[in-house]
């Protein structure tokens, strides 16, 4: 089959297929519904989903299946193409995020008379990398010293209330990652990272550091043994908060053959990261700084001015790795950066995205707690997805960012969508939503093009409950992509 951009090459199929393609297609279409789909409803589980092609006028639209399609259910972080829409409408593809150093003070030969604010311009991509260049861009401002404290300024929003169990655990202790705190001035996904690398001999304790900062900027308990060649490495790691401030504890073992791991877990603050990295950058590069840093959630005076500046990445670029990573920790700075007043919380952020959806004629209710989906409040319907994805699809100017961020299930970066025939592996163009607690949640959503290169839109959602088993993902792509495949050759 042809890729999901080829509708030439899909029609060159079906004309040297000749008469076995159309037996084919009249097979199928006798088939084209969510029928495989519909049996895990035997199961317990909660479906909503439908299937619509897209014609010239959306009152013409061929409904290819359906299964209570405006059944309200949790979409996981399927609710990231909200967030994807909504944002390229509010800020458009090329938009740019600006964090920012600035102060009241003046510069006296190198010395700055005052604090040194680092202002949080809520980019969702903020990595080392920018505030390296925003210390760099103040040495060349000719600052050597300053007179004053470093401030973190976070006064857009931070810190963010947690209202999922996995973040509020994640203040005290965590072992992951997508836990992260929330910030307007969150560095590096507000994450930690530590390498860890073989010693030379075996025997002896691994050799830990942090990944990007010649400084030690917090505790590293390393339990790690160096192991002989080919013994395997595995390596468990745990931030922990206590009086020493963040400790990453690692256990485990490396071969001394191993290659060097990054190990990456969430801050207990993520305003606090910044100032420590930033200090640490700081002092590497001769700045001197007389007072500790602090972190403030005021916003810098009128009378502070700009001293260095950096800016993000283009939306389009943060929107794709949001959707292509399913990057929680991005997704939900994005959606606050969508609340217009200081101090925005997570429900403000669903329900400027509410505020969006609110403009598309025929959605239906949308209840959203989050931009990232860790929320199982977040509620939608299958309709409802559709009418989103038909409405951007119909924008030319940003349709191709949007559906560029949608993975290909040949191509994509989630390994476990490369499943189903060619036709499904190349037609098609979607986004994954999973939950595992406190209920089941499987979704997806997305686009597909037919045989005779029309475009189509989808959506579905399964939910379990308390009592209903583990969903397996091949429990749902299975048959969902046998009933694609048939719309898509059937049409």
């Amino acid at each position: 089959m042809g890729s999901f951009f080829s509708p030439k090459r899909l029609r060159r199929w079906s004309r040297v297929s000749g008469v076995a393609a159309l037996a084919l297609c009249a097979s199928t279409s006798l088939f084209a519904d969510f029928s495989r789909l519909s049996q895990l409803q035997g199961k317990g589980f909660s479906i909503s989903a439908e299937a619509r092609l897209l014609d010239a006028d959306a009152d013409t639209n061929t409904l290819l299946g359906s299964l209570n399609p405006e059944r309200q259910l949790s979409p996981a972080s399927v609710t990231k193409a909200y967030l994807a829409a909504a944002a390229l409408n509010r800020f458009g593809p090329q938009h740019r995020f600006t964090s920012q150093l600035v102060s009241s003070g003046s510069i006296e030969n190198g010395v700055l008379r005052g604090d040194l604010v680092f202002e949080g311009g809520g980019d969702p991509g903020l990595t080392t990398e920018n505030l390296w260049r925003l210390v760099q861009r103040l040495h060349l401002a000719g600052v050597r010293e300053v007179d004053g404290a470093l401030v973190v300024s976070q006064w857009r929003f931070g810190p963010v209330d947690c209202i999922t169990t996995d973040r509020c655990e994640a203040l005290t202790r965590v072992a992951n990652a997508y836990s992260a705190p929330l910030s307007s001035a969150g560095v590096n996904f507000g994450s930690w990272c530590v390498n860890v690398a073989p010693a030379a001999t075996a025997g002896e304790p691994a050799r830990a550091g942090m990944c990007d900062s010649q400084t030690t900027l917090i505790t590293i308990d390393n339990q790690v043994v160096t192991r002989p060649a080919n013994s395997g490495t595995e390596i468990s790691a745990e931030r922990i908060t206590d009086e020493r401030g963040d400790v990453m504890r690692l256990t485990g073992q490396i071969s001394t053959n191993a290659t060097a791991r990054d190990v990456y877990r969430g801050a207990g603050d993520a305003a606090d990261e910044t100032a420590q990295v930033l200090m640490g950058m700081l002092n590497q590069a001769g700045i001197q700084v007389r007072e500790p840093w602090r972190v403030s959630s005021t916003q810098p005076p009128s009378t502070a001015q700009r001293l260095a500046a950096v800016d993000s990445q283009p939306l389009q670029e943060i929107v794709l790795r949001i959707m292509n990573y399913s990057n929680n920790y991005m997704a939900d700075v994005l959606a606050l950066d969508l609340v217009e007043t200081p101090q925005a919380q997570l429900r403000q952020a669903g329900q400027a995205i509410e505020s969006y959806v609110q403009s598309l004629p025929s959605h239906g209710p949308l209840t959203l707690y989050s931009g990232s989906g860790l929320t199982t409040e977040n509620r939608t319907s299958a309709q409802g997805v559709n009418v989103m994805l038909e409405d951007m699809f119909r924008q030319s100017a940003l349709f191709p960012s949007f559906v560029a961020a949608f993975q290909s299930p040949a191509n994509g970066v989630m390994r476990f969508i490369r499943r189903g025939s060619a036709t499904f592996q190349n037609n098609v163009m979607l986004k994954t939503g999973t939950l595992n607690q406190p209920f089941a949640v499987r979704a997806a959503a997305g686009y597909f093009r037919t045989a005779q290169g029309r475009w189509g839109v989808f959506s579905v959602m399964v939910n379990g409950n308390g009592s209903t088993p583990y969903l397996s993902w091949s429990e749902v792509l299975d048959p969902l992509s046998l009933d694609l495949d048939a719309m898509i050759l059937a049409n």
